[in-house]
């Protein structure tokens, strides 16, 4: 039985994200639409989000042009889909620190945030290098960074030291070092709470775009291609690959993946009026469906 209900909820896309950038080598291939979606926990008494989005809103517009992201909405709309509202989320899991994923902070004020104690770390020593060296934040907002050091002096923002179990009840996190960015973490879903847990789900942040990266377009005969866009060691993120995999069973179908379209294919799933994308992994017994 389900500990948690699961909801994949899309809030913005890049309609023409380079295919190189999603997975390595694929040079000349053209672009491609690339989903922003939040992955929305609710059980146990709590609302947890793994990753908070953008706000594109306020300062994260910078990010917006850059990256040309579309058809931006407010969590207000997100999450009225499932029957909550920002004020309603107790919990978020920050992969890493990229403004698509750590960029939402200031819209979940009630929520308790917990990322890797070396992923902060490694973004205040990017900050202080000289002006030379901005490639390295590229994709990370410097007032995200100080917004976050304010919620850890209030209690609201907990640094996580390494691989931790039952960071919350039957949710661990793993630490995927020098991969994506220099402190990413994945997170392990046992959804019947069980140690031995025969119903894993494993969320990947950035470690994955796209399932491509798991099988090199050959399900059949898989070879990892890791993401093309990463500041750490491609053999890492191959590696982690491969941790994400076992973890699973090798059964793609349970790798949360939140760039992939095609996880709407995977799981039951509707398009809201706003043209964003729910998909239902996993539903609690006591819990009502929202792609029905």
């Amino acid at each position: 039985m389900s500990a948690y209900s699961i909801w994949i909820l899309e809030y913005a896309n890049v309609p023409d994200a380079p295919t190189s950038s999603l997975v390595y080598g694929q040079h000349n291939v053209g672009v491609e639409k690339l989903p922003y979606a939040y992955t929305l926990l609710r059980g146990n008494g709590m609302n947890i989000l793994l990753d908070c989005g953008m706000n594109a809103a306020s300062h994260g517009m910078e990010f917006v042009k850059r990256y040309n992201v579309s058809d931006w909405i407010s969590p207000t709309q997100v999450l009225a889909e499932v029957g909550l509202t920002p004020e309603d989320i107790t919990h978020c899991i920050l992969t890493h620190a990229h403004f698509d994923h750590m960029g939402g902070l200031e819209l979940f004020p009630n929520a308790k945030f917990y990322i890797q104690q070396h992923e902060l770390e490694s973004w205040v020593s990017a900050m202080a290098m000289e002006r030379r060296f901005r490639w390295l934040m590229r994709a990370t907002d410097t007032g995200d960074m100080i917004y976050a050091v304010q919620l850890a002096r209030e209690g609201r923002m907990i640094g996580v030291p390494g691989d931790v179990d039952n960071l919350l009840p039957g949710i661990d996190v793993r630490l995927a070092k020098d991969t994506h960015t220099a402190g990413s973490q994945y997170v392990v879903i046992r959804n019947d709470q069980r140690a031995e847990s025969e119903d894993v789900y494993i969320y990947t942040g950035d470690l994955i775009y796209r399932h491509e990266n798991l099988h090199g377009g050959q399900p059949d005969d898989p070879e990892y291609l890791p993401v093309g866009y990463a500041l750490g060691s491609q053999t890492n993120l191959v590696m982690a690959s491969d941790e994400v995999m076992k973890g699973v069973g090798n059964d793609i179908r349970r790798v949360l993946i939140p760039h992939e379209g095609k996880m709407t294919t995977l799981y039951p799933s509707r398009v809201s009026k706003s043209g964003h994308y729910i998909v239902e992994v996993a539903l609690r017994k006591d819990d009502t469906s929202r792609v029905a």
